[in-house]
């Protein structure tokens, strides 16, 4: 999948791994690529990353549940990408991180920038990724739902506040990529912000 990045074009792989199906994501831009969520199955990522004539640089963590981080410390054995993941999830890891981020830090991977929106409720530290056109939601924004928020750190309030946030900066026909489930194109931002109590 190409998406248009400015006069750039970013290719973006799509891997579906483990057994909670978590979606894993290669971004290549010009001559660097990282890795979004690499949840599980290393060998198959991996296997993906070798056909890459290009220069590792990230793997980005959208929040620390195991099915979205399980397979980061093989992936840095093997490339030497840095692990990065948002400052608020430091408790929780079970892992060295190379950089914690923080809410509008912006990620360079070739010619295109990935601007990180902390989205706090599924985690504490949860973040989307915002490219020109596109985003990756991790579990704060699915198709048809939201991440669930029963789980420890988790937080309904702040799912509800991160998602009317969202509701605001998301635009008609930006192009969706979240944690679990099918890519979309958002139809209609409105409803981006509606949660149940």
């Amino acid at each position: 999948m190409l998406v248009s990045v400015g006069n750039s074009v970013m290719k973006i792989k799509h891997l579906i791994v483990g057994m909670l199906e978590t979606n894993c994501y290669l971004l290549i831009s010009n001559n660097e690529f990282g890795i979004i969520d690499p949840g599980d199955e290393a060998e198959k990522i991996l296997e993906e990353i070798r056909k890459i004539k290009a220069e590792p640089k990230y793997i980005i963590n959208t929040h620390y549940h195991s099915d979205h981080i399980s397979a980061n410390e093989k992936i840095k054995e093997e490339t030497g990408a840095q692990i990065l993941i948002h400052e608020a999830e430091k408790d929780f890891i079970n892992f060295e991180a190379d950089k914690f981020l923080k809410d509008g830090d912006k990620i360079r991977i070739g010619e295109s920038v990935l601007k990180v929106l902390h989205t706090p409720g599924h985690t504490k530290g949860s973040i989307c990724l915002l490219g020109e056109k596109f985003i990756f939601t991790g579990d704060t924004l699915f198709k048809d739902g939201y991440g669930r928020t029963d789980l420890s750190g988790c937080s309904q309030k702040d799912l509800k506040e991160s998602l009317k946030r969202l509701s605001k900066l998301l635009k008609p026909g930006m192009r969706v990529y979240p944690g679990h489930g099918e890519i979309f194109k958002l139809k209609n931002q409105k409803k981006v912000g509606k949660v149940n109590n």
